[in-house]
């Protein structure tokens, strides 16, 4: 188990996750890197195609942990072996496949995948691990069916791939896969070494419509206020796009709006007479279905995101409730950390 932690950002929740026996922590950025690894977390892994461009930044990093990231392009790859060629180090890497979700890594089925494999393998200055995918077109599955077969069709995809790499004579020690809606059913699969699912330490409204999660398992709510009710049809919350932010909710059937109102401040369950139906900047404007609520200005209400880890980013503070009682207060100790 190795945890995003863009999606907590957090050192606290980081250190939860590895007291509780996850190998390290995955980072999106060298930014969020830094201040994990300043933080003590002695082994992080960025799922992401780094330019040679932050050299430096590496080097000074594999002083305070045990770093690895992606490669995915012979060009990038061959930047940082000269750059750990001349910094006299040597960093881990994994060579990214792309099991469907077309954004980064290697063709699994190309006819050259081990060659390339086998090329990284063997350039000075990077240690070849293995191999990781991220299946984001899991959150396009329309059933559980369906997500399932994402699952089964990543971990055969990889499986493939280091078989063809061992019969080259390059060992792939590992097999890292990455998604929470795929988590449950990578489980299930053979070969793989290694999980990162993020949004799971929160889950959110998407999650719930894609069966990975219920609705009492989302930790991550927005506390807002109604501001106005100009209609008895509408009614305005101080939450707008700068706290939930515009992703829309996916799921196995209709998921409109930018979030779900619960029905009290201690409920679970969502009220299905509200309906977020569009921000601004700074307001969230929630249509009243059939006009029957009881929300006046001053409310307070609870919102589940459509997605927990953008909403996250844009927080300084994490409170943590039991209920309706504030428990603790814990910095969001990454926020921003893009670069």
């Amino acid at each position: 188990m190795r945890p995003h932690a863009k999606t907590h950002k957090s050192v606290t929740f980081a250190r939860l996750q590895v007291g509780r026996g996850a190998v390290g922590i995955c980072c999106a950025k060298l930014g969020e890197a830094e201040i994990f690894a300043d933080a003590g977390i002695g082994n992080i892994r960025l799922p992401y195609p780094l330019n040679p461009v932050n050299d430096d930044r590496v080097v000074a990093l594999l002083d305070r942990t045990h770093l690895s990231f992606i490669v995915d392009h012979v060009d990038v790859a061959r930047g940082w072996s000269r750059a750990m060629e001349a910094a006299g180090r040597t960093v881990d890497v994994l060579v990214k496949v792309d099991v469907g979700f077309h954004r980064c890594g290697i063709d699994p089925e190309a006819a050259n995948a081990a060659v390339f494999i086998a090329a990284i393998a063997e350039l000075p200055g990077l240690r070849f691990r293995g191999l990781l995918s991220h299946a984001g077109h899991g959150y396009g599955g329309t059933s559980e069916a369906e997500i399932e077969a994402v699952a089964a069709t990543e971990a055969r995809l990889l499986r493939t791939v280091a078989e063809r790499c061992a019969a080259d004579g390059v060992p792939v020690e590992e097999i890292s896969v990455g998604a929470t809606p795929t988590a449950r059913f990578s489980l299930q699969q053979e070969g793989l070494t290694e999980l990162r699912p993020g949004n799971y330490i929160y889950y959110d409204r998407t999650q719930v419509g894609l069966g990975a999660a219920t609705w009492s398992d989302c930790a991550l709510t927005v506390l807002a206020r109604v501001v106005t009710r100009p209609a008895a049809d509408r009614i305005v919350l101080d939450c707008g796009s700068k706290t939930l932010t515009n992703d829309l909710a996916r799921g196995f059937g209709p998921a409109p709006g930018y979030g779900v109102v619960l029905q009290a401040i201690d409920a679970e369950a969502p009220d299905e007479s509200l309906l977020v139906e569009r921000l601004s900047e700074e307001h969230a404007v929630v249509k009243v279905l059939g006009g029957e609520s009881s929300l006046q200005p001053g409310d307070l209400v609870r919102v589940v995101p459509n997605h927990s880890c953008v909403v996250s980013n844009l927080m300084d503070t994490v409170w943590v409730v039991d209920g309706a009682a504030v428990v603790d207060q814990l910095e969001v100790s990454a926020r921003g950390a893009v670069t």
